[in-house]
């Protein structure tokens, strides 16, 4: 049986991983910033990722055969502006500290352990190409590129310099019901249910136009899997490679729902803290390394979302 750390586990893909992991009947020690939890009747003491001796002690004891290190400070462009010196620090004690230690903790205490570190598309800033690659040019634009990029090289460092088997996801948009209500995704998805339901009478987008690659979050926590059970550790972009308005995300959720989205939907710039540009990434690499694909596609990813979010609000 295998056992396996998440770190990050309250996150959206640390609960979608989770999920995935105990069906496949992993041990599991699942870390965050305000709890551990632990599978399978295990003792856990509390473990601070900033604090080396606790990540050294959890790797040490535990001897995990996996580790996820999904752990992230995320700001999203619809939250209050943050002060830089404020937002790298917590950037990166979450996304380059606190794996620093996992990295450590294996070299010196669980060799075999093999690792994943959610990095994201924002590493590359504003690219030339339109399609991303993993050859493409690392130049981020934002405090949390920058510090999701330094995780990605320490990736590089301890794999060539200490043969750790440690992996990178370069991960795009991926969604999911469990995705955070500051999202634009689970903002559209929430209000369409709403205003469906009456409880709600329109929802304020800052930006019709801005376009991603948006996946689902289950075949992402799928790929990060297969990142780590395949024979050499490199780094992967997962994306689906195709990129989708917010409209057309607002076209579909409404539709689904049978509601004129026009009727509902007003536009106001003004709610916007910072402009994301359009990223869209080239996941061919993984696909024939690992024979990763996407299971649905955009529309169904929102279709998904409505009926779990639906049935969740029914509970």
């Amino acid at each position: 049986m295998k056992k396996a750390v998440i770190v990050g586990c309250n996150g959206q893909d640390g609960k979608v991983l989770n999920k995935y992991l105990l069906e496949k009947e992993y041990i599991i020690v699942g870390i965050d910033r305000e709890f551990i939890s632990c599978s399978d009747n295990l003792s856990c003491n509390s473990v601070d990722i900033i604090n080396s001796k606790d990540v050294y002690d959890l790797i040490s004891n535990f001897q995990p055969d996996e580790v996820y290190y999904l752990a992230a400070f995320h700001h999203s462009s619809e939250d209050a502006t943050i002060e830089n010196n404020t937002l790298l620090q917590k950037s990166y004690d979450v996304q380059v500290r606190g794996f620093a230690n996992f990295l450590e903790g294996i070299r010196q205490y669980s060799p075999q352990t093999r690792i994943f570190y959610a990095a994201s598309s924002h590493i590359f800033g504003k690219p030339e190409s339109e399609l991303q690659d993993e050859n493409t040019a690392i130049n981020p634009t934002n405090i949390y590129g920058i510090t999701k990029a330094a995780g990605l090289f320490m990736c590089r460092l301890y794999r060539s310099s200490y043969s750790v088997f440690a992996s990178a996801g370069i991960l795009y948009n991926h969604e999911s019901l469990f995705r955070e209500e500051k999202f634009i995704s689970k903002k559209i998805i929430n209000s369409a249910v709403k205003i469906k339901n009456k409880s709600q009478e329109k929802i304020v987008i800052g930006n019709l136009k801005h376009e991603a690659d948006w996946g689902y979050a289950p075949d992402y926590v799928r790929a990060m899997h297969a990142m780590l059970n395949i024979e050499k550790a490199d780094d992967f972009i997962v994306a689906t490679g195709k990129k989708h308005s917010v409209l057309d995300f607002i076209k579909i959720a409404f539709g689904y729902l049978d509601l004129d989205w026009q009727l509902y939907v007003e536009e106001n710039n003004l709610i916007i803290s910072k402009d994301n540009n359009c990223l869209v990434g080239n996941s061919q690499k993984l696909r024939e390394v690992t024979g990763w694909q996407p299971s649905v596609d955009f529309k169904e990813m929102i279709q998904k979302m409505i009926d779990e979010t639906t049935l969740a609000e029914e509970v």
